[in-house]
């Protein structure tokens, strides 16, 4: 004999989520749950002892009590009514319908007629009718063909929407007679993922068995599509709710080969486990010690999780509190979401959608409510040291993003965990800001790890320094004099500039900076500043460069000789009087004198009787030194009826 249990067999998602929510606020005072918070007359019973008391009636809620909304949600004018009793509201509404009631909401207010195939009077259909102006609900495909037949209605203005537990097959078929005589209607499949697959396993472990065993609520429309399906497969399907019926029913086990197990989606995993156990004392009668244990054939379908176990598994779906994971197992596993991530940029729309492969660890196991809690930051903690600590016995470069500045230095996160550098690690000058570091990606070295006191240090510094060095090594290996490069200025002092060119210091004399005279480097470079340079001197034995900045093309003397020559006449500027003449510029940095007795055509006793400073005049250049780089200048020789001779 064979035994198979279907892996979704028991609690969804929806249920699940409804149950916790329940469990976690009745531990801190009795709650109120608004009508029968999952179809399953058990659960409620259990939940009923735990605090959790049911309501039929709004009336019969307290003014100001804690009340919980149904996993089948409810009418949009129950949580007004809620509101204005002052009831602070738990809404364990499954997110699947709620999305129903979003879908429902929108489309009637836009005008359109919404219509529902599912089954009328059910508590889910009538929380999706409360979100409605105008609603109609058909059972399946025949009810709705004589709707369009009747004419009553204007069903190409109309939306239509699904119970979340319709069957595919009902779904399918009432959704192409609408798409055939109503062109303009817009269906939404509102079909739940988990009811679905749920459906589509039952078909499947129907088809293979010869019993089929169907565990749930009579009340449940889940189970009941569960039964229904398995009955048009499988020769035998019995339907119980909990072992008692099992043990009324007394299958005759000992002639199947092959039996399959499922149950609705509102079914807890401690009814599952008393139905097997039932059923493996039914073996063990018939077969004798020696007959096969069915509760262990169950088990061996179910995997067993424990806490701190590594799982992966499908992300299913993604609510706003929760992130639904499917391990292959028949408990529902989930992630909240303060599990995920401990970056605070962390965007879960971005990082993860349904059908992505996930890694989690086990934080806790429920096995009576059939629910696993998972948490995604917990792993990537763990990988997160593993990571970092290669990086550092391999002394790898680790990226990282900087998140916090403090009076010590920074912190950054890389592979989840935060790693401290201290200011003095931080490659920023003394007199500088750190904040420039934040929410920049930078590069360090782990220096120091204490993983029991969950403290990592890093460097930015030492990948500085290396990559200097480095830099330094190819730049030693090619210089020469001559060599050109473009460098950065880094300090300053009051004889030149020094300039980092890839790694290593060079530097500009004063004198190299300017043609002209300047007293101070500032004069011509700021630190900071990018500049051209070449190399005019090397000391490989003592690692110093000296680096030139001014050009020859941009010497004042080769301007004025490639401009100039004796005899021609230049436009000059007075700038200073001597007792023997006056000095002029002929361009920027070249000056010429202008001797007394060529200042004008007669004899004058100082150069400002005719003169003033900044005066500008015509000279003609009469004398000029190439050695000395002196040029001579006259006024006198451009004057008409001026000669050579003084008088």
């Amino acid at each position: 004999m064979r035994a198979e249990v279907a892996k979704t067999a028991g609690f969804c998602f929806g249920v699940r989520r409804a149950v916790d929510l329940a469990g976690q606020e009745a531990k801190k005072r009795p709650i109120y749950a608004y009508g029968e918070l999952i179809h399953n007359s058990h659960e409620i019973r259990r939940l009923e002892q735990c605090g959790v008391h049911t309501a039929h009636s709004i009336d019969d809620i307290p003014d100001g009590a804690p009340v919980l909304i149904r996993a089948h949600g409810v009418a949009k004018a129950v949580y007004e009514r809620f509101r204005e009793k002052g009831c602070e509201i738990f809404d364990a509404t499954c997110p699947f319908v709620s999305r129903i009631h979003r879908i429902a909401e929108r489309e009637s207010g836009a005008g359109r007629l919404v219509v529902i195939i599912g089954t009328p009077g059910h508590p889910e259909v009538e929380g999706i009718q409360g979100w409605c102006r105008e609603s109609l609900v058909f059972d399946g495909p025949e009810a709705l063909i004589n709707a369009l037949k009747s004419h009553k209605w204007d069903f190409n203005n109309a939306a239509l929407l699904a119970q979340t537990t319709v069957s595919r097959e009902v779904w399918n078929k009432s959704a192409e007679i609408i798409k055939k005589e109503c062109t303009n209607c817009k269906i939404f499949d509102t079909i739940c993922n988990a009811t679905d697959e749920r459906q589509t396993e039952a078909r499947l472990l129907a088809g293979k068995s010869d019993t089929m065993i169907v565990i749930g609520d009579k009340k449940s429309s889940n189970t009941k599509r569960l039964y229904e399906i398995s009955r048009t497969l499988c020769p035998y399907v019995l339907l119980v709710e909990d072992a008692t019926e099992l043990n009324a029913a007394k299958p005759d086990l000992t002639r199947a080969e092959n039996i399959g197990i499922t149950a609705g989606a509102s079914t807890p995993a401690w009814i599952i486990k008393e139905v097997s156990n039932m059923m493996s004392e039914e073996i063990k009668i018939e077969n004798g010690e020696s007959g096969e244990d069915f509760a262990a054939m169950l088990e061996e379908s179910l995997r067993t999780l424990y806490n701190g176990d590594k799982v992966t598994g499908t992300v299913v779906a993604i609510s706003p509190t929760d992130v639904q994971v499917d391990l292959g197992v028949k408990h529902t596993a989930y992630i909240p979401m303060d599990e995920l991530s401990d970056d605070p940029n962390y965007k879960v729309e971005e990082q993860i959608k349904p059908g992505d492969e996930i890694e989690a660890i086990v934080v806790r196991v429920n096995d009576v409510e059939g629910t696993v809690t998972l948490s995604k930051k917990k792993v990537d903690h763990l990988k997160g040291w593993e990571s970092i600590e290669a990086a550092k016995e391999e002394h790898a470069i680790v990226e990282g993003t900087i998140v916090e500045e403090n009076r010590g230095g920074i912190v950054a996160t890389a592979f989840g965990v935060r790693v401290f550098i201290p200011a003095s690690q931080t490659g920023v000058p003394k007199d500088e800001s750190m904040a420039k570091l934040l929410k920049t990606k930078q590069s360090f070295y782990i220096t120091e790890i204490n993983r029991q006191r969950k403290r990592v240090v890093g460097s930015i510094r030492a990948v500085q320094q290396e990559a200097r060095k480095a830099a330094a090594e190819k730049v030693w290996e090619t210089i020469e004099v001559g060599s050109a490069y473009t460098g950065t200025v880094k300090s300053l002092t009051s004889y030149g500039a020094f300039v980092d060119i890839g790694g290593v210091d060079g530097m500009i004399h004063i004198s190299e900076l300017s043609w002209g005279r300047i007293k101070h480097p500032s004069e011509v470079v700021s630190i900071g500043d990018s500049v051209n340079v070449f190399v005019i001197g090397l000391d490989r034995e003592n690692k110093k460069i000296s680096l030139g900045y001014k050009r020859e093309e941009d010497n004042p003397w080769s301007i004025f000789k490639t401009n100039y020559e004796i005899g021609d006449t230049a436009n000059v500027k007075i700038l200073k009087f001597m007792p023997f003449g006056a000095f002029a510029e002929i361009v920027p940095g070249v000056d010429g004198l202008i001797h007394i007795s060529q200042i004008a055509d007669h004899r004058i006793a100082k150069p400002d009787e005719t003169l003033t400073i900044g005066q500008e005049v015509e000279a003609k250049i009469i004398d000029i030194n190439d050695e000395k780089k002196k040029v001579s200048l006259s006024i006198r020789a451009l004057m008409v009826g001026s000669t050579d001779e003084e008088e």
